[in-house]
Protein backbone atom coordinates (compact mmCIF):
# COMPACT_ATOMS: atom_id res chain seq x y z
CA UNK A 1 0.00 0.00 0.00
CA UNK A 2 1.30 3.44 -0.86
CA UNK A 3 1.46 6.44 1.42
CA UNK A 4 -0.80 8.03 -0.43
CA UNK A 5 -3.48 5.12 0.22
CA UNK A 6 -2.39 5.62 3.91
CA UNK A 7 -3.03 9.04 3.98
CA UNK A 8 -5.89 8.48 2.43
CA UNK A 9 -7.60 5.73 4.25
CA UNK A 10 -6.65 7.91 7.53
CA UNK A 11 -8.27 10.99 6.21
CA UNK A 12 -11.29 9.00 5.91
CA UNK A 13 -11.53 7.39 9.32
CA UNK A 14 -11.27 10.80 10.82
CA UNK A 15 -13.94 12.61 8.35
CA UNK A 16 -16.11 9.30 9.39
CA UNK A 17 -15.67 10.02 12.89
CA UNK A 18 -16.35 13.55 12.81
CA UNK A 19 -19.55 12.70 11.44
CA UNK A 20 -20.76 10.06 13.85
CA UNK A 21 -19.84 12.71 16.18
CA UNK A 22 -21.99 15.78 14.34
CA UNK A 23 -24.78 13.18 14.12
CA UNK A 24 -24.86 11.93 17.59
CA UNK A 25 -24.58 15.22 19.04
CA UNK A 26 -27.53 16.87 16.77
CA UNK A 27 -29.73 13.44 18.33
CA UNK A 28 -29.14 14.57 21.47
CA UNK A 29 -30.08 18.26 20.88
CA UNK A 30 -33.29 20.24 22.70
CA UNK A 31 -35.82 20.15 20.28
CA UNK A 32 -35.99 23.78 19.15
CA UNK A 33 -39.00 25.99 19.60
CA UNK A 34 -39.83 29.28 18.67
CA UNK A 35 -40.16 32.18 20.67
CA UNK A 36 -43.30 32.30 22.85
CA UNK A 37 -46.09 35.59 22.79
CA UNK A 38 -47.16 36.77 26.29
CA UNK A 39 -50.07 34.43 27.36
CA UNK A 40 -53.30 36.83 26.93
CA UNK A 41 -55.41 35.50 29.35
CA UNK A 42 -55.98 32.48 32.18
CA UNK A 43 -57.22 30.31 29.53
CA UNK A 44 -54.17 30.34 27.56
CA UNK A 45 -52.02 30.16 30.36
CA UNK A 46 -53.91 26.89 31.60
CA UNK A 47 -53.11 25.31 27.60
CA UNK A 48 -49.95 26.17 27.45
CA UNK A 49 -49.76 24.18 30.97
CA UNK A 50 -51.57 21.09 29.62
CA UNK A 51 -49.62 21.14 26.46
CA UNK A 52 -46.21 21.20 28.34
CA UNK A 53 -47.82 18.50 30.27
CA UNK A 54 -48.45 16.66 27.17
CA UNK A 55 -44.76 16.84 25.66
CA UNK A 56 -43.38 16.00 29.28
CA UNK A 57 -45.63 13.00 29.31
CA UNK A 58 -44.46 11.58 25.66
CA UNK A 59 -40.90 11.85 26.76
CA UNK A 60 -40.55 14.69 24.21
CA UNK A 61 -39.59 17.69 26.36
CA UNK A 62 -38.22 20.62 24.64
CA UNK A 63 -35.80 22.02 27.57
CA UNK A 64 -37.77 25.41 26.60
CA UNK A 65 -36.15 28.27 28.42
CA UNK A 66 -33.57 27.08 30.42
CA UNK A 67 -30.68 28.49 28.02
CA UNK A 68 -28.10 30.79 28.91
CA UNK A 69 -29.98 33.70 26.90
CA UNK A 70 -33.09 33.13 28.76
CA UNK A 71 -31.07 33.45 32.02
CA UNK A 72 -29.68 36.82 30.83
CA UNK A 73 -33.32 37.92 30.11
CA UNK A 74 -35.20 37.11 33.22
CA UNK A 75 -32.46 38.51 35.37
CA UNK A 76 -33.94 41.60 34.83
CA UNK A 77 -37.46 40.83 35.95
CA UNK A 78 -39.96 38.14 36.42
CA UNK A 79 -43.28 37.68 34.37
CA UNK A 80 -44.46 34.12 35.05
CA UNK A 81 -47.68 33.06 33.32
CA UNK A 82 -48.96 30.91 35.81
CA UNK A 83 -48.65 30.20 40.09
CA UNK A 84 -48.31 26.73 40.75
CA UNK A 85 -49.29 26.07 44.15
CA UNK A 86 -48.16 22.06 44.89
CA UNK A 87 -46.76 19.30 47.19
CA UNK A 88 -43.00 19.02 47.97
CA UNK A 89 -42.93 15.60 46.94
CA UNK A 90 -39.95 14.75 44.93
CA UNK A 91 -41.58 13.43 42.07
CA UNK A 92 -43.98 16.17 40.91
CA UNK A 93 -41.31 19.27 40.22
CA UNK A 94 -43.56 21.66 38.75
CA UNK A 95 -41.05 23.02 36.04
CA UNK A 96 -40.70 19.49 34.68
CA UNK A 97 -44.17 18.26 34.76
CA UNK A 98 -45.64 21.27 32.90
CA UNK A 99 -41.75 21.71 30.38
CA UNK A 100 -41.33 24.50 31.36
CA UNK A 101 -38.19 27.19 32.21
CA UNK A 102 -37.20 30.58 34.01
CA UNK A 103 -39.18 33.00 34.29
CA UNK A 104 -42.43 30.24 33.24
CA UNK A 105 -43.59 29.29 36.92
CA UNK A 106 -44.16 31.26 40.25
CA UNK A 107 -44.14 28.24 42.35
CA UNK A 108 -44.55 27.73 45.83
CA UNK A 109 -44.77 23.88 47.59
CA UNK A 110 -45.99 22.72 50.88
CA UNK A 111 -46.61 19.17 51.95
CA UNK A 112 -50.23 18.22 51.03
CA UNK A 113 -50.47 22.03 49.73
CA UNK A 114 -51.29 23.02 52.84
CA UNK A 115 -52.02 26.72 53.74
CA UNK A 116 -50.78 29.11 56.03
CA UNK A 117 -50.39 33.08 56.69
CA UNK A 118 -46.67 32.80 54.37
CA UNK A 119 -48.01 30.58 51.42
CA UNK A 120 -51.29 32.76 51.36
CA UNK A 121 -49.34 36.13 51.41
CA UNK A 122 -46.73 34.53 48.39
CA UNK A 123 -49.79 33.65 46.34
CA UNK A 124 -51.64 36.96 46.63
CA UNK A 125 -48.29 38.52 45.46
CA UNK A 126 -47.98 36.98 42.54
CA UNK A 127 -51.53 37.93 41.72
CA UNK A 128 -51.08 41.82 42.94
CA UNK A 129 -47.63 42.75 42.13
CA UNK A 130 -47.22 39.83 39.13
CA UNK A 131 -50.17 40.07 37.45
CA UNK A 132 -50.22 36.15 37.32
CA UNK A 133 -53.47 35.31 35.45
CA UNK A 134 -53.56 31.52 36.62
CA UNK A 135 -53.04 29.73 39.77
CA UNK A 136 -53.33 25.92 39.88
CA UNK A 137 -53.59 24.30 43.25
CA UNK A 138 -51.67 20.99 42.29
CA UNK A 139 -52.58 17.16 44.31
CA UNK A 140 -50.83 14.20 43.19
CA UNK A 141 -51.47 10.56 43.41
CA UNK A 142 -50.50 8.73 46.66
CA UNK A 143 -49.59 11.87 48.17
CA UNK A 144 -47.69 10.96 51.26
CA UNK A 145 -49.53 13.99 53.70
CA UNK A 146 -52.67 12.95 52.41
CA UNK A 147 -51.90 9.01 53.69
CA UNK A 148 -50.71 10.26 56.96
CA UNK A 149 -53.86 12.07 57.50
CA UNK A 150 -55.98 9.22 56.29
CA UNK A 151 -53.80 6.52 58.55
CA UNK A 152 -54.26 9.19 61.53
CA UNK A 153 -57.84 9.89 61.08
CA UNK A 154 -58.63 5.94 60.80
CA UNK A 155 -56.70 5.15 63.86
CA UNK A 156 -57.59 8.06 65.89
CA UNK A 157 -53.86 9.14 66.24
CA UNK A 158 -51.57 12.50 66.41
CA UNK A 159 -48.91 12.94 64.25
CA UNK A 160 -45.15 13.95 65.85
CA UNK A 161 -44.63 17.33 66.24
CA UNK A 162 -45.41 20.02 63.29
CA UNK A 163 -46.33 17.25 61.44
CA UNK A 164 -49.37 17.05 63.02
CA UNK A 165 -50.40 20.63 61.94
CA UNK A 166 -49.95 19.33 58.20
CA UNK A 167 -52.17 16.72 59.08
CA UNK A 168 -54.96 18.83 60.86
CA UNK A 169 -54.47 20.74 57.62
CA UNK A 170 -55.48 18.03 55.87
CA UNK A 171 -57.85 16.30 57.96
CA UNK A 172 -61.52 18.36 56.46
CA UNK A 173 -60.60 16.69 53.24
CA UNK A 174 -60.00 12.84 54.55
CA UNK A 175 -63.52 13.54 56.36
CA UNK A 176 -65.16 14.38 53.31
CA UNK A 177 -63.80 11.80 51.18
CA UNK A 178 -65.06 9.24 53.65
CA UNK A 179 -68.29 9.74 52.27
CA UNK A 180 -67.34 8.99 48.65
CA UNK A 181 -67.16 5.26 47.07
CA UNK A 182 -63.72 3.94 45.86
CA UNK A 183 -60.21 4.59 46.97
CA UNK A 184 -60.41 6.73 49.79
CA UNK A 185 -56.61 8.38 49.39
CA UNK A 186 -57.05 9.27 45.99
CA UNK A 187 -60.59 11.14 46.97
CA UNK A 188 -58.99 12.16 49.60
CA UNK A 189 -55.90 14.06 47.82
CA UNK A 190 -58.83 15.08 45.28
CA UNK A 191 -60.72 16.41 48.01
CA UNK A 192 -58.00 18.59 49.38
CA UNK A 193 -57.88 20.60 46.49
CA UNK A 194 -61.33 20.76 45.73
CA UNK A 195 -61.19 22.40 49.52
CA UNK A 196 -57.74 24.35 48.57
CA UNK A 197 -59.44 25.74 45.37
CA UNK A 198 -62.63 27.13 47.13
CA UNK A 199 -60.20 28.35 50.00
CA UNK A 200 -58.29 30.81 48.11
CA UNK A 201 -61.51 31.99 45.99
CA UNK A 202 -63.06 33.27 49.28
CA UNK A 203 -59.92 35.30 50.55
CA UNK A 204 -58.72 38.52 49.59
CA UNK A 205 -57.09 40.22 46.98
CA UNK A 206 -57.38 36.56 44.84
CA UNK A 207 -61.23 36.73 45.21
CA UNK A 208 -61.02 40.48 43.99
CA UNK A 209 -58.44 39.41 41.05
CA UNK A 210 -61.48 36.55 40.24
CA UNK A 211 -64.10 38.98 40.11
CA UNK A 212 -62.62 41.98 38.49
CA UNK A 213 -59.32 41.10 36.70
CA UNK A 214 -59.69 37.58 35.26
CA UNK A 215 -57.91 35.42 37.42
CA UNK A 216 -58.30 31.75 37.27
CA UNK A 217 -58.07 29.38 40.08
CA UNK A 218 -58.18 25.58 39.27
CA UNK A 219 -57.52 22.55 41.23
CA UNK A 220 -55.54 19.85 39.09
CA UNK A 221 -54.43 15.84 40.38
CA UNK A 222 -50.69 14.25 38.68
CA UNK A 223 -50.87 11.11 38.11
CA UNK A 224 -47.06 9.77 38.88
CA UNK A 225 -47.51 6.76 36.96
CA UNK A 226 -48.48 8.31 33.64
CA UNK A 227 -47.00 11.46 34.12
CA UNK A 228 -50.22 13.54 33.27
CA UNK A 229 -51.99 16.28 34.95
CA UNK A 230 -55.62 16.30 35.03
CA UNK A 231 -57.82 19.39 35.62
CA UNK A 232 -60.31 18.51 38.91
CA UNK A 233 -61.73 21.90 39.80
Amino acid sequence: MTQLHKLSRRDFLKTSGMTFISVALAACAPTPVEVENPVANADEALQRLLEGNQRYAANKSTDLNESQSRRVEVAGGQSPFATIFSCVDSRVPPELIFDRGLGDLFVIRTAGQVLDNAVLGSLQFGVAELKIPLLVVLGHEKCGAVKATVEAVEHNTTAEAQINWLVDGIRPAVEAAKAQSGDLLDNAVKANVSLIVEQLKGSSILSEAVENSGLKIVGARYDLDTGLVEVIA
